[in-house]
Parts: C-alpha cells; sequence; structure tokens
C-alpha cells in the first residue's frame, strides 16, 4: 500500500468522523470537522488504486424499447437510486461524513479520493483487504448493521440471556441498536424509510406506465413489500415477470458485508434489458438441472433436496444501471435470487447473466492475465464462452446441494445459519465446483461441445487470477483462493518454474474437481461450522508464488469503473 503520511491527531479525527453523535450547526462545530478532515491520514498512492478500475461507459441500445417501455426504465432507475442512499449507511460508520467533506474540499487532490470514496461506499479499499485508505480506523465487522462496540460472543450471550430477542435480532432485514445497555432490533423499513417510501413511490410510478400485467404486479407488490419488510410475495413474483423486456430487482439480499455475524443483508439494485435472443441460447441448461444434482459426487443426504419442476427462469441480460451493494469494488457479472429459502423451495431462482458487464471484464482483465499467467497452449484456448459457461454454471449450482441441515437435538435450520460467517465463502466455492463438476455430464448430454471442453476449464484457471486479485476478504475472493490452492495441491493445476506459467493438467482435472465438490458438499450438509472454518484456514491463505504471479499482474485493470449513462 506504501506508505502513508502521518499527522499529528489522527486520534481525534477518526473518532469524531466516526463516533460523534449528532451535528452541532455552530461554527465551531464546522470548523472541528473540517479539522478532522484535513488530519486524516490518506493513502499517497490514490492514482495508482483507481488506474485498476478501467472506466467503462455501460450504454445500451435505445432502439431496442418503446416509448412506454423507456419511461418504465427511467423510473427503475430513479427508485434503484436509493439502494446507494441506504448502503452508504450500512457500509461504512464514517463514510457519508467523509465524503460531505470531500465534495466541500477546496483541494484539487480530494477529487480523486472523492471518487474512490465513491467506488468503494466508504474509506475502505475493498481491492485491498478493506484497508483504510483515508484515516486509520480499521473497519468494523459489523460495519452499520450493529453498534461498533458489539462482538459476536456478546451478541450470542444476550440471545442466549433474551431467546425471545433472537428472532428479530437474527433477522436478515433489522438493524441491532444499543439503547440503555439493552440490545434491541430496528426492522429496515424504520431505519431507512425516508429511502425505501421515495423509491416505493418511484416503483408504483412504473407499475401504472406499463401494459404488461406481471411488471405491474411486481412493482406494485414490491413497492408494499419495501414499506412492510416482508418480501417473500414480491420476491415470488419477480421470478414469475413473463414476456418484458425491462426489469429491476431491488432490495436487501446478500450478506457479505456483514462481517460480525454473515446475517443482515445489503442493499442493492439491478435494472436491465432482456436480452431475449440470447436466452434461447442458454435456456436448454435447466433442463438438465435434476440430472445435475444427481450427477453431485456425493451421498444421497447431501442431494436430496428437489431443484426440478421449479420455476428457475435464466436470464441473459444487458445491465443498464446498478446501485448499493453490487456497484461497491468489484462489478457483479451475474447473480442468483432470490436468497430467501422458502421462496427457493418453492418457485426455484431466477439466475441472470449481466452479458455486456462479462464482456467488458473478459476483454479489458481476463484475456490480458491469461496471456501472462497461462503457458501459451492454454492461453490460445481461453475464450468468452469458455467464461461465460463457467459464470453460467456457478450460478446455476447455487441451486444445487441442500439449503437445509439438521441439528442432533432436530432441529432444522438453514446452512447459511449453521455456518455463519464461514458461509459465503463456502458457499461460492460450492457453486463454482459444483458446476465444473457438471461439465463432463453436459458434454455427454451434447449441450457442451466436446471440442469446446478445455475452453471452459481453461478460462476458469485464467479467471481465478482475476478473482483472486479482488482480495480475500471478500467472499468471491477467498472462495477462489480455496479452489485454486485444492486444485494446485491435487495437481490438476501446474505451475512450470522455468516458463512461470500455469497450465491444466487435462488427466487429473475432472477428478480433482470431482473431490473438491465431495468436501464442500459434505461441509454444507453436516454444516459443521468447525470444520467450515478449518477448511478456510487451510485453503483460503496466498503463497508466495501466488503473490509473486499477481504482482506481474499490476498494470492490468482488476476490474471495471461503470460509468452508467443515467447518472
Amino acid at each position: 500500500m506504501g506508505n502513508l503520511r502521518h499527522f499529528s491527531i489522527i486520534f481525534l479525527a477518526v473518532s469524531f468522523l466516526v463516533f460523534s453523535v449528532g451535528l452541532d450547526s455552530s461554527c465551531k462545530a464546522k470548523e472541528e470537522k473540517e479539522e478532522a478532515m484535513a488530519q486524516l491520514e490518506k493513502a499517497p498512492d490514490i492514482k495508482e488504486r483507481l488506474a485498476k478500475l478501467a472506466p467503462t461507459d455501460i450504454t445500451y441500445d435505445e432502439s431496442l424499447l418503446n416509448e412506454q417501455q423507456k419511461e418504465v426504465l427511467e423510473k427503475l432507475v430513479a427508485a434503484a437510486g436509493y439502494m446507494d442512499k441506504i448502503f452508504w449507511k450500512q457500509a461504512s460508520q464514517a463514510g457519508l461524513e467523509i465524503r460531505r467533506q470531500l465534495e466541500q474540499s477546496t483541494d484539487p487532490a480530494d477529487k480523486d479520493y472523492l471518487r474512490y470514496l465513491t467506488i468503494n461506499f466508504g474509506p475502505f479499499d475493498r481491492l485491498e483487504e478493506n484497508k483504510p485508505f483515508i484515516g486509520t480506523q480499521a473497519k468494523l465487522p459489523g460495519v452499520g448493521f450493529y453498534p461498533p462496540d458489539l462482538t459476536k460472543e456478546e451478541l450470542e450471550n444476550y440471545i442466549a440471556e433474551h431467546p425471545e430477542k433472537k428472532e428479530q435480532l437474527l433477522s436478515h432485514y433489522t438493524v441491532v441498536k444499543r439503547t440503555d445497555g439493552e440490545l434491541i432490533a430496528v426492522s429496515y423499513n424504520e431505519a431507512y424509510r425516508e429511502e425505501l417510501e421515495a423509491a416505493a413511490k418511484y416503483l408504483r410510478e412504473a407499475a401504472e406506465i406499463t401494459s404488461n400485467p406481471s411488471l405491474k404486479e411486481y412493482l406494485e407488490q414490491r413497492a408494499e413489500d419495501l414499506l412492510r419488510n416482508d418480501y417473500y410475495q414480491s420476491d415470488c413474483d419477480w421470478i414469475d415477470l413473463k414476456d418484458n423486456l425491462v426489469e429491476i430487482v431491488i432490495g436487501p439480499f446478500e450478506v457479505y458485508e456483514d462481517g460480525l455475524m454473515g446475517l443482515k443483508a445489503s442493499c442493492e439494485a439491478f435494472v436491465y434489458i432482456n436480452d431475449l435472443e440470447e436466452m434461447k441460447k442458454v435456456e436448454g441448461y435447466l433442463n438438465y438441472l435434476e440430472a445435475m444434482q444427481k450427477n453431485l459426487p456425493v451421498e444421497q443426504k447431501y442431494k436430496d433436496q428437489e431443484v426440478g419442476g421449479l420455476e428457475s427462469p435464466l436470464n441473459v441480460v444487458i445491465e443498464v444501471f446498478t446501485a448499493g451493494d453490487t456497484k461497491a469494488g468489484v462489478q457483479t457479472s451475474a447473480f442468483v435470487l432470490p436468497n430467501d429459502e422458502r421462496v427457493r423451495e418453492e418457485k426455484g431462482t431466477k439466475k441472470v447473466f449481466l452479458k455486456n458487464m462479462m464482456e467488458a471484464k473478459f476483454r479489458k482483465s481476463l484475456v490480458p492475465i491469461s496471456e501472462r499467467v497461462l503457458a501459451a497452449e492454454d492461453a490460445e484456448l481461453v475464450s468468452f464462452y469458455g467464461y461465460f459457461t463457467e459464470v453460467m454454471l456457478h450460478e446455476i449450482a447455487h441451486a444445487l446441494g441442500v439449503n437445509y441441515v439438521t441439528l442432533p437435538d432436530g432441529t432444522k435450520i438453514t446452512v447459511n445459519q449453521a455456518l455463519k460467517e464461514y458461509y459465503s465463502a463456502i458457499e461460492e466455492a460450492k457453486a463454482t465446483i459444483a458446476g465444473m463438476c457438471n461439465v463432463p455430464l453436459l458434454v455427454e448430454k451434447g449441450l457442451v461441445p466436446a471440442e469446446r471442453e478445455k475452453e471452459i476449464y481453461t478460462s476458469y484457471l485464467a479467471g481465478m487470477f482475476r478473482s483472486i486479485r479482488f482480495g480475500v476478504h471478500s467472499a468471491h475472493g477467498l472462495a477462489t483462493m480455496m479452489e485454486f490452492n485444492f486444485l494446485r495441491e491435487k495437481g490438476a493445476f501446474l505451475y512450470d518454474e522455468e516458463t512461470e506459467r500455469f497450465k491444466v493438467d487435462f488427466g487429473r482435472v475432472k477428478d480433482a474437481v470431482n473431490e473438491l465438490a465431495r468436501a464442500l458438499l459434505t461441509l454444507q450438509g453436516d454444516g459443521d461450522y468447525e470444520k467450515a472454518g478449518a477448511f478456510i484456514a487451510r485453503y483460503g491463505h496466498m503463497d508466495e508464488l501466488t503473490k509473486a504471479v499477481l504482482s506481474k499482474l499490476e498494470d492490468i485493470p482488476v476490474d471495471i469503473e461503470p460509468l452508467f449513462s443515467f447518472r
């Protein structure tokens, strides 16, 4: 990270920004805040950090939409923007105050810091293990979801003493506050009322404009659900959307940001246009979802969950705008929602692939990485087809395995609840590997051309170096690190010290992938918290060889910085 500039009153500055209560409108208070901001340490290499993200225009062909659809799109983008406002509060205790000070700063250098702060939704560098690039205060594991001094042990002990509060305190959709020594749960619709009411207003306006019945029903229901903190019905309605081009998914979903318990859902939104022609090309994969579940290399008890007969749409889309959690740092290529286990069991999931984002990432990052880290014969096999197929299988495979585990006392809980903070990384690794271990099946079924099978494995290996660069603090980065180390250990990936390049051992890779799939699916099926932690500790580290390889990629963008046509 380089040496940081030091100032004399760092502790005062950070404490003031992070822990001060209320706002004093007096001139003295204003002067104190400005002085505190000026005294914060700032990483001197801000331009190098910005260079890791390639600015990329994200546009769409307006001729795809009629006038009504364009009006709906504008309303949806307006609604999505309020997820940005909420996520600022969720992601950092100090972010909004630092942003305000940078916006008012007359120092030209602060424009770069403001830009990077906005990319990260706070003063913590998501590409550098969440280390601060403004100030010295470490990122709190509970970020904006819990009191800053709350520990996991204190929360668990408090719940043990107050079991009647357990459901609310551990809800995905509450913020935990400390009042008079007691812990209370504040529902999202109260904590973020102003933003959610505004978002709901735009969703209702879009519903009034659209002539598509299913979209109208979803938007009206989602607006209602945002304000009552119960998303079940509109989650179901989103899966049932039919015969429309423009869509939005909006609300609290992923739990990656909660580093304390791995439970609190962050707010985000995707606004996109369905690419109907591309969807026709890939819809056949869903016909083999049940066959993929049966093909998993584990005992029946680890794959007895029904996955066939559900809606499970597969959408290839053009991303128009994103907001909140998904826009912070590394950009999303694809997603599977909803995360509510009830909806997944009853309706399935919708798997959405952001093709224009994937193409930008492939072109600006993955291709140059492959040319630098893979043996020449493997680099030639890297293709967008291989990359797209691997990502698609990853998202489909989130549905594989089991969602629930039964404890020794007979209690049935979700895998998420059982593995706690380890869940996200284990789940992301499982999804990738469960998808990869089904590649031979899809070749057999004729869905993947046999002559293109190797492209998937080489693109997967090249893509690992792209994902690892995100940092092992992120669920995706940590998951990839575990996969990479395990498969190297089993001889699936080989390193040539003479050429300093990696290659796939096509004779070993399939068996190694199956072995890793067994390990991950068993961890989830048993719901073994301790073993999950041990697995991450063993395989989730970055060795010196990997660090050396990554050091050769420093001039290649880690990801893109999206520049949306809607601002």
